[in-house]
Protein backbone atom coordinates (compact mmCIF):
# COMPACT_ATOMS: atom_id res chain seq x y z
CA UNK A 1 0.00 0.00 0.00
CA UNK A 2 1.22 3.51 -0.81
CA UNK A 3 2.02 5.93 1.97
CA UNK A 4 -1.01 7.83 3.19
CA UNK A 5 -0.39 11.36 4.41
CA UNK A 6 -2.34 14.41 5.49
CA UNK A 7 -0.54 17.73 5.25
CA UNK A 8 -2.08 20.54 7.29
CA UNK A 9 -1.27 24.02 6.01
CA UNK A 10 -2.19 27.10 8.00
CA UNK A 11 -2.21 30.19 5.79
CA UNK A 12 -1.35 33.69 7.07
CA UNK A 13 -5.03 34.69 6.78
CA UNK A 14 -6.03 31.81 9.10
CA UNK A 15 -7.37 29.46 6.45
CA UNK A 16 -6.53 25.84 7.05
CA UNK A 17 -5.83 23.56 4.11
CA UNK A 18 -5.75 19.77 4.27
CA UNK A 19 -3.89 17.94 1.53
CA UNK A 20 -4.56 14.21 1.51
CA UNK A 21 -2.26 11.96 -0.49
CA UNK A 22 -2.33 8.22 -1.03
CA UNK A 23 -6.00 7.81 -0.12
CA UNK A 24 -8.32 6.77 -2.93
CA UNK A 25 -12.00 7.47 -3.39
CA UNK A 26 -14.33 8.85 -0.78
CA UNK A 27 -12.20 7.34 2.00
CA UNK A 28 -10.39 10.70 2.12
CA UNK A 29 -13.57 12.18 3.64
CA UNK A 30 -13.40 9.62 6.45
CA UNK A 31 -9.71 10.30 7.02
CA UNK A 32 -10.21 14.07 7.41
CA UNK A 33 -13.53 13.99 9.27
CA UNK A 34 -12.12 14.48 12.79
CA UNK A 35 -9.90 17.39 11.75
CA UNK A 36 -12.77 19.04 9.90
CA UNK A 37 -15.00 18.71 12.98
CA UNK A 38 -12.36 20.41 15.14
CA UNK A 39 -12.23 23.23 12.57
CA UNK A 40 -15.96 23.78 12.89
CA UNK A 41 -17.07 21.73 9.91
CA UNK A 42 -16.87 24.59 7.44
CA UNK A 43 -14.44 23.25 4.90
CA UNK A 44 -14.15 24.05 1.23
CA UNK A 45 -13.28 20.93 -0.71
CA UNK A 46 -11.16 20.78 -3.84
CA UNK A 47 -10.78 17.15 -4.79
CA UNK A 48 -7.73 15.70 -6.52
CA UNK A 49 -7.87 12.96 -9.12
CA UNK A 50 -7.31 10.42 -6.32
CA UNK A 51 -10.86 11.13 -5.12
CA UNK A 52 -12.23 9.62 -8.31
CA UNK A 53 -10.05 6.50 -8.27
CA UNK A 54 -11.23 3.23 -6.80
CA UNK A 55 -9.23 0.92 -4.59
CA UNK A 56 -9.23 -1.55 -7.50
CA UNK A 57 -7.45 1.04 -9.70
CA UNK A 58 -4.96 1.64 -6.91
CA UNK A 59 -4.27 -2.10 -6.66
CA UNK A 60 -3.65 -2.32 -10.43
CA UNK A 61 -1.24 0.62 -10.30
CA UNK A 62 0.68 -0.97 -7.44
CA UNK A 63 0.96 -4.24 -9.37
CA UNK A 64 2.29 -2.38 -12.41
CA UNK A 65 4.94 -0.69 -10.27
CA UNK A 66 5.98 -4.01 -8.73
CA UNK A 67 6.31 -5.52 -12.18
CA UNK A 68 8.30 -2.55 -13.45
CA UNK A 69 5.73 -1.13 -15.89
Amino acid sequence: MADETIDIIIHPDGRVELQVCGVKGERCLEVTKAVEEVLGGKVQRDFTSEMYESDEEQDREQEKRKLGY
